[in-house]
Parts: structure tokens; C-alpha cells; sequence
């Protein structure tokens, strides 16, 4: 990489999120942790607001802004299979969201690089939506946003139902299989839930911002289950 494109590649970075550490600079670009402290004074002495300091962590100014950016085929084939498979696999409102950016970016494209998006060829072919999984989906995702607690009926993988009050904290994706992870009120305990073996589910009210119930501490619970799994 370029330079010029690997101080742009910071830039990028620093104004997409609230912190960003040396470390995660070196590992994302390939390149050692000296070289982005070094970027990173260069950039600050040519005029972008830098934040931070070395061991804490680096982030842009709000309200700075850059020229419109210029994608690669590479960078145009990776926004458009992924716009492609959310409208596969995303629910009704995530899809027509998904198609709405989609167009945008399009718009936002040269001319002469605006057939690149019609000419990738990488398709998610949709399933059918047996169920209604897609507008579960999109309930699920709105009652993360709300804090919605959910009564939902369910069978697990050897058939036996339950009813479960849960606390709805995130979606994942693993290949045509929806999982929500969640705190299980029955189980006092995280639990994750595949979204086909929802049955039914409504809402039961709202539940607390909780040290210990949230989304940082589910993740680390999992990756304590994963560390004392025995190797097969």
C-alpha cells in the first residue's frame, strides 16, 4: 500500500469510530505500530485534528470532513455483495434499506465506474421466508434498539417447547442462520436463540441497562465458554 493511501486509510478509520488505538492502526493496515505513530504525527502536522496520544487511543474532531471518496472495483464488488446479501437475508426493512444505499452509492460513483455495480458478479440468492422469519427479524431489531424485553415461544433443537422472557441484546449472521443473543430471565444466564425456532414472541415491557446483562458481557462470557471447551 501506497503512502498516501495508507494515511488516508487512517483518516477513514479515526472518523469512523470514537477511539481507535495504535495497535488496531497496525494491525487493520499491516504495518508496525512505530510507522502509525509516525502517520499519525505527519497527519496532525498537515492539518487534520488528531485527538489522543500513544497508549490511549486516537480519533478525529467531529464536524471534520473529507473530499467524496473514490472506490476501487474491489472496494465497489465488496459494497455490493454486501448490499446484496442484507437484502437477502436482512428482513424487509434492513433489505429496502440495504437497495436505498445501494442506489446512493451508485449515484455517488463516476460515470465511468457506475457500470462496475451492474457488472459484479456476486449474487446472495434469497430463500424463501418460510415463517415469517423477516419480519421477526425486524421486530427482534427493534426491540434491541428499545430495550424490549420478549416473551418468546420456543423449540429447541431436539423439539421440546419452552417459553422464555429474554433480554434481546444483538444479532448475528452465520451463514442463513439468524442467532439472537440474549439474557435468559428463566435460565439467569445469557442464552442464544436461533431465530427459525421462534415460534411466536411479543413484548413483555422494557428492561434495565444492567452491569453484567449487557452486549460486552455476553461476548466475554462466550469467549470464557469457548477457552474451557475441551479440545476435541
Amino acid at each position: 500500500m501506497r503512502r498516501a493511501d495508507r494515511l488516508f486509510q487512517i483518516t477513514q478509520y479515526l472518523r469512523g469510530r470514537r477511539l481507535t488505538t495504535a495497535r488496531q492502526l497496525a494491525q487493520w493496515l499491516s504495518v508496525s505500530e512505530r510507522t502509525v505513530y509516525r502517520d499519525i504525527r505527519d497527519l496532525s502536522l498537515s492539518g487534520v485534528p488528531v485527538d489522543g496520544e500513544a497508549g490511549v487511543g486516537y480519533r478525529i474532531k467531529p464536524g471534520y470532513d473529507l473530499p467524496p471518496l473514490m472506490f476501487n472495483a474491489d472496494e465497489i464488488d465488496a459494497l455490493v455483495i454486501g448490499m446484496r446479501m442484507v437484502q437477502a437475508w436482512g428482513g424487509p426493512q434492513l433489505g429496502a434499506s440495504a437497495a436505498s444505499a445501494l442506489a446512493k452509492v451508485v449515484l455517488a460513483l463516476p460515470k465511468e465506474k457506475r457500470d462496475f455495480v451492474e457488472a459484479t458478479p456476486l449474487f446472495a440468492p434469497t430463500a424463501p421466508d418460510a415463517g415469517g422469519q423477516g419480519e421477526r427479524l425486524e421486530a427482534l431489531r427493534q426491540a434491541i434498539g428499545s430495550r424490549h424485553k420478549l416473551l418468546l415461544h420456543y423449540t429447541d433443537a431436539q423439539q421440546r417447547a419452552s417459553q422464555r422472557v429474554v433480554w434481546p441484546l444483538a444479532l448475528a449472521f452465520f451463514g442463513g442462520t439468524w442467532l439472537l443473543a440474549a439474557w435468559c430471565e428463566q435460565r439467569d444466564d445469557f442464552r442464544s436463540f436461533r431465530l427459525d425456532r421462534v415460534q411466536q414472541m411479543s413484548e413483555q415491557g422494557y428492561y434495565p441497562d444492567r452491569n453484567g446483562r449487557r452486549l460486552p458481557d455476553f461476548v466475554r462470557a462466550m469467549q470464557r465458554q469457548a477457552r474451557n471447551q475441551p479440545a476435541a
